[in-house]
């Protein structure tokens, strides 16, 4: 699985502008943020779709975000992780 090309991101901007939104996380660079100067959440796109790897509780999950309703329950997630 690669990590979300700009393409990708493209598809995941409402998501991305989300996340933006927080304002605790810093964009390294696109699609890929960090936490107190820790790897926090990046992308990924593969032919199942596109994916969001999240640190949560010091482990790495993987979370479907392709469609919008992905979108909102990984948002939630993301909030009980900050």
């Amino acid at each position: 699985m690669k990590h979300a090309g700009p393409a990708a991101l493209a598809a995941l901007a409402d998501l991305l502008a989300a996340i933006r939104e927080r304002g605790e996380l810093k964009e390294s660079r696109p699609g890929v943020f960090y936490r107190k100067g820790k790897a926090f959440l990046h992308f990924h796109e593969d032919p199942a779709g596109l994916f969001a790897d999240l640190r949560v509780n010091e482990e790495w999950e993987r979370f479907r975000v392709s469609e919008a309703d992905e979108h909102a329950s990984f948002l939630a997630t993301l909030k009980r992780s900050t």
